[in-house]
């Protein structure tokens, strides 16, 4: 009854969304996707990606034939498309085995079986839905939020020290080399994440079940909850407010070569185009859960994960897609969702309820003070900037430590020590 009422609602909000982008003139979620069976798919690396997902809970005898169906079949809409002049993308054949292993779970398993290979099906196709509904998402904050509070933003970021200039100009130094290595971190953020979740499910074959908390889980939430905060605080970022590709609807063309001048801040209008979504900084926090989740694996993984978080702050920043006020609360908005996560996973934890709620308050209370004292923050540097950092800091520190504790009690849990043994005669 539950997974049935999940279903439910999950249909009902893309068929919402399908509505909604369909009202404004462009295919939704559905739509998009379904249209990628026959067309050329928009990222046929996620498609594959995603399909790797779902052979996670197959044999290694059906996951070399379901991959050799999804290549052949892109071969034979590769030639295809050559004959009549389409457009060459590959992909087809990836989701077209997905979807077959849906048709045969229901069709030719039974019990575990089917519930496993349609939750491994579920995941994939999750994966997808995901990106599409972000797309739709993005189109509905740009349509709908006519104003944007930027100059709000960048005026509280003078507390931090501009990280965006000084990143920006920084990227700008490592010419076409650095910003190439940056903007392939940047672009592939998914495929990092089916790396990391790939070795959290390698067992799910032999296990015949999911582990209890995974990647793909965290990744879900962050972007169902994520646009949402794009509707209630709407910026586009430095590099359109305060930079050349803002063009007649931005401030001046400021980044990254001069800080934003400390005005009176100001909603401002921007086009029906830009989407608005700064704040918080998903892409932030989708590296900091690749981060976090990476943290069990190998030394080569842990390295991975390291290098991502780093490299996507440094697109992020160094791009002008995100202010450093975006950075900090896109940390805090991960680390609350994964403790949330793991809150529900152990009864609802009485440590893990208290630091959800913290972490809660700590990003609402970010906004806030973005909204209402950025022209005070930006006054006092040397009290606001160290506080907002604290605060975040506060936050990890939090996450770490409950997550240490839980580890231990479990690890108690699974080695009881041995009883004391009595010995007499």
């Amino acid at each position: 009854m539950l997974w049935g009422a999940v279903g439910v609602v999950g249909l009902g909000f893309f068929v919402g969304l399908e509505i909604a982008a369909r009202h404004y003139g462009q295919p939704g979620p559905i739509t998009d996707q379904a249209r990628e069976v026959i067309f050329a798919p928009k990222s046929g690396t996620v498609l594959y990606v995603s399909m790797a997902l779902m052979m996670v809970v197959l044999t290694w005898r059906q996951r070399f034939i379901a991959l050799g169906a999804a290549i052949g079949i892109d071969l034979v809409f590769w030639g295809v498309r050559r004959i009549v002049g389409a457009e060459m993308m590959f992909g087809n054949g990836a989701l077209i085995v997905t979807l077959a292993c849906a048709v045969i779970a229901v069709t030719r398993r039974t019990g575990r079986e089917r519930t496993l290979l349609l939750k491994g099906v579920g995941l994939a196709l999750l994966l997808v839905a995901g990106r599409k509904t972000g797309y739709t998402w993005l189109l509905i904050t740009s349509k709908t939020r006519p104003t944007v509070l930027d100059q709000y933003v960048a005026t509280a970021d003078h507390a931090l020290g501009n990280p965006s200039w000084v990143v920006g100009r920084i990227v700008e130094a490592t010419g076409t080399v650095g910003f190439h290595i940056l903007e392939w971190v940047y672009i592939q953020l998914a495929v990092a994440a089916v790396v990391v979740a790939l070795y959290q499910l390698r067992n799910v074959a032999r296990e015949r079940r999911f582990p209890g908390h995974h990647l793909v889980r965290t990744f879900l939430v962050i972007g169902l909850l994520g646009p949402g905060i794009y509707m209630i605080f709407p910026v586009v970022g430095p590099i359109f407010a305060y930079g050349a590709d803002g063009g007649q609807w931005a401030v001046a063309d400021l980044w990254p070569d001069t800080p934003p001048p400390l005005d009176p801040p100001q909603s401002m209008p921007f086009d029906e185009v830009t989407p608005r979504n700064c704040m918080p900084s998903l892409h932030t926090a989708w590296a900091t859960a690749i981060f976090v989740h990476s943290r069990k694996g190998p030394l080569a993984l842990r390295i991975a994960g390291t290098f991502w978080l780093v490299a996507t702050l440094g697109a992020t920043l160094g791009f002008g897609y995100h202010y450093g006020a975006d950075i900090i609360a896109g940390v805090v908005f991960t680390l609350t969702i994964e403790i949330g996560l793991r809150t529900y996973d152990r009864g609802w934890d009485r440590a893990g309820v208290r630091l959800t709620a913290y972490g809660a308050a700590v990003f609402v209370a970010y906004l806030v003070s973005y909204r209402f004292l950025p022209t005070r923050m930006a006054d006092l540097p040397w009290l606001f900037g160290p506080l907002l950092v604290l605060a975040m800091a506060s936050v990890v520190y939090g996450y770490v430590r409950t997550t240490g504790l839980w580890e231990r009690q479990d690890a108690a849990v699974r080695c009881p020590e041995p009883e004391a043994q009595v010995t007499g005669r």
